[in-house]
């Protein structure tokens, strides 16, 4: 088991899967279909989570020289990846895995017990699976839409960098910081017209951060 010392009773257990996965199940056939033809010598890196991930379009432009899947499903929280676990991680073996859930979790009003709670029973099935594969967790990002929520972020960040910093070959990449502006806000230009979801210069940002992970 790994280290997060929560309770585990039958309520914490139902709260793992709160909402319906299935109401994802054909984005993640799709996903599952794909077919990817990789040379087996090389690293596979893998990227997943919620629509900030699916959202990076040509996302191996961003990562020149490496072998990149991408399975980020829109909508998704913690529990969705957790579930879904086989057909978007398992089925790869990849060598590193980049991890975005928790924002969608927080805008649903989730506590940050039940997201760690999930993050460590998904972290114990990669690990079981995978023994040797590296993991990071991306923090939640500053968005100009879910910027009341501001304080809840940073409460899932700290807890998610603790996690990590406590669990072995598991990373915290904080791209929190680099996405404000002199005046602690969220920087503008990083957002589409939603708020929510990023520009190019957003994903700019974020693969100058996360190469730190692959280098």
């Amino acid at each position: 088991m790994f280290l997060l010392f929560v309770n585990l009773n039958f309520q914490d257990k139902n709260q793992l899967f709160s909402q319906d996965p299935f109401r994802l199940q054909t984005e993640v056939a799709h996903l599952d279909s794909l077919i990817y033809n990789f040379d087996t010598t090389k690293d596979i890196i893998l990227f997943t989570g919620s629509s900030s991930i699916r959202k990076w379009d040509s996302i191996p432009n961003y990562f020149h020289g490496y072998q990149i899947i991408n399975t980020g499903f829109g909508g998704s929280q913690m529990s969705d990846l957790l579930f879904y676990a086989d057909q978007l991680i398992l089925k790869y073996s990849p060598d590193i895995i980049f991890i975005y859930e928790g924002d969608n979790d927080i805008a649903e009003g989730k506590t940050i017990k039940e997201i760690m709670l999930t993050t460590d029973t998904l972290l114990t099935k990669l690990k079981q699976r995978i023994p040797d594969v590296e993991i990071v967790f991306i923090s939640a990002k500053p968005s100009l839409a879910r910027w009341g929520l501001k304080d809840d972020y940073l409460a899932l960040n700290s807890a998610l960098r603790s996690y990590c910093n406590n669990n072995k070959s598991t990373y915290f990449a904080d791209i929190w910081n680099v996405m404000l502006d002199k005046d602690g806000n969220p920087t503008k230009n990083l957002f589409v017209d939603d708020g929510l979801h990023m520009t190019k210069a957003g994903y700019m940002l974020w693969a100058e951060e996360l190469l730190k992970y692959l280098k």
